[in-house]
């Protein structure tokens, strides 16, 4: 019996996915478990299997190209299996701005794609690209495309499509009302299209790139972030890292200031659990355990790693956990575990020279720490003016949960911790 392969949904908070590279090509044999693509969701590059037995019967959605989860992106079937209604039934998938992805229903096998799992580009339209985009007298839009055309008084038969087979696409009008010409053609980079005249590039988003756009919006809007910051002596830190690292050196675990104010983050959340929480809706959920997200920088977005029950770890146990999930968030090769279900996140940018910034909440978190770098400045002591190393602390809050005396508790008691943290720390 035919079995039909679906964009599953592979995070928790996928709701498209792209198919990075097909494992398998059309006519070869798989079995129900076996890998068949590679595709990138909203946070990792995931492995897709069979869920039959058969043959892979028809290949659906190029590598390289993108739909929404659900939707069927190929057929397992039996050599013989007559396949024509369910591949007429499913049709090819439609992208966010209504193009639909090409067909390899011609090829025996997906076409390569970049070595970076990024959106690849359509190819240039051809002269006869063009002429195909044009069908009984009705050019090959998408209804974006058309509604868009219309919005701006553009002429889609002036129009040159850069979607498969000459379809118009939403950026092919934009191009035109924008320029107030024929759009010309366009050139594919690597996740984009440069314009003939080289005024200007598009990048194509990437399921990572759209997913923080959304998550944003609801963040920054709809949380009323109020922020708090101080300013900590990290003299102290500075001689406890040197000493710690003195004792792991022969475990070859080398620890760094941010996982010191990991885990001085994680001993403070404990003693004030009122910051350790998610906002509910109609209600605060108070966390007991201690769930850092740690926010880390990739080629296309960025990704939370969360260090789970960092306030039962020492330095020992977090340092490498935090090198070794950046390692492979960097890979996208986290598992959804490995990036869901923080408490309470903390940003650091001190690494980039960054001296202080404010980070947006991950809702339904209630915080998030923003880390800066550790500087040697001027400050006065007892009356005289000395140089220590000072580093700033900025925390977002989400008013709705967390008040102005209850972040200020908390950031005095992690400023206290930090500057003393053999106390808490070891």
């Amino acid at each position: 019996m035919a079995t039909k392969v679906h964009m599953e949904a592979l995070s928790p908070t996928m709701e498209e996915g792209q198919v990075v590279k097909w494992l398998k090509s059309e006519g070869d044999v798989v079995s129900s478990g076996e890998i068949l693509a590679e595709i990138e969701t909203d946070k990792a590059t995931m492995e897709l299997v069979a869920r039959g037995d058969g043959m892979l019967r028809r290949i659906l959605l190029d590598a390289g190209s993108t739909a929404p989860v659900g939707a069927v992106i190929g057929v397992i079937a039996a050599e013989d299996e007559d396949i024509a209604g369910l591949v007429a039934g499913a049709g090819p998938p439609v992208s966010e701005e209504g193009s639909a992805p090409g067909s390899s229903a011609g090829a025996s096998s997906p076409a390569p794609v970049a070595s970076q799992p990024a959106v690849s580009a359509s190819p240039t339209p051809s002269p006869s690209d063009a002429a195909a985009s044009v069908s009984g007298g009705r050019v090959k839009a998408s209804p974006l495309a058309r509604r868009m055309a219309e919005e701006e008084g553009v002429a889609l038969e002036d129009v040159r499509g850069s979607g498969p087979g000459g379809r118009v696409v939403k950026r092919d009008v934009e191009l035109a009302a924008m320029e107030g010409i024929v759009a010309g053609p366009l050139t594919p980079t690597a996740g984009g299209f440069v314009h003939a005249e080289e005024d200007y590039e598009d990048i194509a988003l990437s399921q990572m790139r759209k997913t923080i756009a959304r998550r944003l919006v609801e963040s920054i809007g709809p949380v009323p972030h109020f922020f708090l910051t101080v300013d900590v002596d990290m003299s102290r830190a500075g001689e406890a890292r040197h000493k710690v690292n003195a004792l792991l050196e022969a475990d070859g675990v080398r620890v760094s200031i941010n996982d010191i104010v990991l885990k001085a983050t994680a001993v403070a959340l404990r003693r004030h659990r009122d910051c350790n929480a998610h906002w509910g809706g109609d209600y605060v959920r108070r966390f007991n355990r201690v769930h850092l997200g740690v926010p880390v920088a990739i080629d296309d977005g960025l990704i939370t790693p969360v260090v789970r029950d960092a306030h039962l770890k020492g330095l020992a146990q977090i340092a490498p956990e935090v090198r070794e999930l950046a390692g492979r968030a960097r890979e996208k090769r986290l598992r959804p575990d490995e990036y869901t279900g923080s408490t309470f996140s903390v940003s650091n940018l001190g690494m980039f020279g960054i001296e202080e910034f404010t980070g947006v909440i991950n809702p339904p978190e209630a915080g998030i720490l923003a880390i800066g770098a550790v500087e040697d400045r001027a400050v006065v002591e007892s009356g005289s003016v000395v140089v220590r190393p000072r580093m700033k602390v900025t925390m977002s809050c989400d008013h709705r949960v967390i008040d102005g005396a209850q972040g200020s508790s908390f950031l005095r008691t992690l400023k206290q911790i930090l500057e003393e943290p053999l106390t808490a720390l070891v």
